[in-house]
């Protein structure tokens, strides 16, 4: 489907290939289209959704996991989850992943993004990328009632986006007192928000931000924000159902140049040639398997395929990061109106809640995944004894080389009481962690009654997976080997942060709305101790689709995929532009990185190419 000309015929030539019509294709797309007299290409795998109800009405993003909009990716079997295989959601669609997420917009830690720069990447620091998060977003806040619910007096206007394509909302409504009652709770234990987040040096609990724009009730995200308003311009050429089968590259005396990609075009093989660059945009599991498909990558591996060397890197699909995701689902009073019965499809609440939504863009179909979130520090280290226990578990587990400077920052966050090695969320219904492995989500096959779930999510883990080809054919899905908690700190971290759902759930005035001896989500969910946390995440804990790094921004010496005007190495004209070239995993949910990386990335190219800015 073509989505943005009257043509219906590809072009043999553009100035721009951008392969990968997700969050950060769009945006670099969208930007350098800005500049009339460059002729951009998008080739995007997936189909063009964006009249889609299950995309724009925010609600419904449970039903997009495992549909014809997601890869349906898996992780190998996964030794230290019980030997598990994990799905791994990830947008199959224009707009990527920001068509199918669940809505939640978080922010990173400033000192995240200057770990960055020290990896080896110059001018990659907060102070730089700090506009580019501003610039993709525009936060747009409730009635003063709403605010004073929601606690909202943390925001800082300075900081925020006033003017950005992404419309950003909070879901919270006043008729909801558990999303007040979340606040309140973090500062009965002293850990209520420090600062507005989008600062980057944000502690403690709050009512977080949703991509959905409040106007419409609708998802906003990179197809209505980014690609709606340029869609009819003649130098832009979107492509749909369309598969990259491998990049065209030649050597020469100066470097590889990338000369354009084989796609197959409404069943039929065509090569299409870039004038000026090639940008990968495909994703973090996408874009190291077209790099290794093209002969980039390591040699021996290559070699085995059959794959002939262009650039020998053994970086390429490497350094594979995500955030793990385990919760309790605790069972509320008699009363307390959660998301439930939707979630268990019963119709007549389907039905109510569309007409609400039908009629008055009103109820629950406007609200994304969750509105309650936190960054916190492990709750037992600012004591001695806590003190003791870390010298301890650093001491034990002094990890080896070649993540030593993951390694050190890692170790610096949990020795900064200002800084957050856990995020903690509370969402309105229960979370089935453990029942059906083939159910296509998290979120089926509920038992009957309403929920709070609390969640835990370690951000930075000392782990490290990897993506590679399986074999040479285009078609066929990556080997994805995530590795989680292959570092025996992990788990360790992560324990505590889940042992203090526990906690939370015991303290006013959360505790107030939960059943006393009332149900849980699984057998095991009633956690003493360490070992039983530890166990819990071993049984229950799934991919919270916040995959990054596998073509990280690093020196090659280093493992490095790109350099810091994310070229890959060995190339003059190949980009890479998603969430693989973080080098770093952020401390929150993706997305908004995504967007501020892809937005700096359409002013480096249009630098290079001295383009209209």
């Amino acid at each position: 489907m073509d989505t943005s000309t009257p043509s219906h015929s590809l072009s043999s030539e553009y100035d721009f290939i951008v392969i990968g019509g997700g969050t950060a294709g769009l945006v670099v797309a969208a930007r350098l289209v800005e500049d009339p007299n460059v002729q951009v290409l998008v080739v995007e795998a997936g189909d063009d959704h964006s009249n889609d109800p299950r995309v724009t009405i925010p609600a419904m993003w449970p039903s997009l996991s495992g549909s014809e909009l997601d890869w349906k990716l898996v992780s190998t079997p996964q030794e230290n989850l019980k030997g598990r295989t994990l799905k791994l959601p990830q947008g199959r669609a224009l707009g990527g992943s920001s068509a199918i997420n669940s809505e939640v917009f978080i922010p990173p830690s400033a000192a995240t993004i200057d770990a960055w720069g020290k990896m080896g990447n110059s001018g990659w620091d907060w102070s730089t990328l700090a506009p580019y998060y501003r610039k993709s977003h525009t936060l747009i806040l409730p009635d003063k009632d709403t605010c004073k619910h929601l606690g909202l007096d943390w925001v800082d206007r300075q900081v925020q986006g006033s003017s950005g394509p992404i419309q950003v909302s909070f879901v919270g409504v006043v008729q909801d007192p558990l999303s007040n009652a979340w606040v309140d709770t973090f500062k009965t234990l002293g850990h209520n928000v420090t600062r507005d987040p989008f600062s980057g040096k944000a502690m403690g609990g709050y009512s977080n931000p949703s991509s959905v724009d409040p106007r419409s009730k609708s998802r906003s995200y990179a197809v209505s924000a980014y690609i709606v308003p340029v869609r009819k311009q003649s130098n832009l050429h979107v492509v749909t159902n369309t598969i990259v089968k491998r990049l065209v590259l030649e050597t020469t005396n100066t470097g590889v140049n990338a000369r354009g990609v084989d796609v197959i075009y409404q069943g039929k093989p065509i090569s299409v040639t870039a004038r000026k660059e090639v940008i990968l945009a495909a994703g973090v599991f996408q874009s190291p398997k077209l790099l290794e498909l093209s002969g980039i990558g390591d040699p021996g591996f290559l070699n085995s395929l059959g794959i002939p060397v262009v650039i020998g890197n053994s970086g390429v699909g490497e350094n594979l990061q995500d955030h793990l995701m385990t919760g309790i689902s605790f069972e509320v009073k008699d009363g307390i109106v959660t998301g439930d019965p939707l979630l268990r499809q019963e119709q007549a609440a389907i039905q109510a809640a569309m007409q609400m939504y039908t009629d008055h863009k009103a109820g629950p179909f406007c609200a994304g995944g969750i509105g309650s979130h936190a960054f916190m520090p492990v709750v037992d280290i600012p004591s001695e004894d806590g003190q003791k226990a870390q010298e301890f578990l650093f001491k034990k587990y002094h990890p080896k080389e070649p993540h030593q400077p993951f390694y050190s920052f890692i170790r610096s966050l949990l020795e900064d009481p200002n800084e957050g090695s856990g995020a903690l969320l509370m969402f309105l219904a229960q979370l089935n962690l453990h029942n059906d492995p083939d159910a296509k989500s998290y979120l089926q096959d509920l038992q009957v009654g309403n929920f709070l779930s609390l969640g835990a999510l370690q951000t930075h883990s000392f782990s490290r997976g990897s993506v590679h080809i399986a074999s040479a054919d285009a078609t066929d899905a990556p080997k994805i080997d995530s590795r989680y908690l292959f570092h025996p700190l992990d788990i360790e971290i992560y324990a505590r942060h889940l042992l203090f759902l526990e906690r939370l759930a015991q303290t006013q005035p959360l505790a107030s709305f939960l059943k006393p001896g009332g149900r849980r989500n699984h057998p095991t969910a009633h956690i003493k101790d360490l070992d039983e946390a530890k166990d819990y995440i071993r049984t229950t804990a799934i991919s919270a689709s916040h995959h990054s790094g596998t073509c990280a921004m690093m020196p090659r010496e280093k493992g490095g995929v790109v350099n810091e005007r994310l070229l890959v190495h060995g190339t003059m004209n190949l980009r890479v532009v998603d969430a693989s070239i973080m080098p770093l995993i952020p401390r929150g949910n993706l997305q908004t990185t995504v967007y501020a990386v892809a937005e700096r990335a359409a002013d480096i190219i249009k630098t290079d190419h001295h383009l209209r800015m």
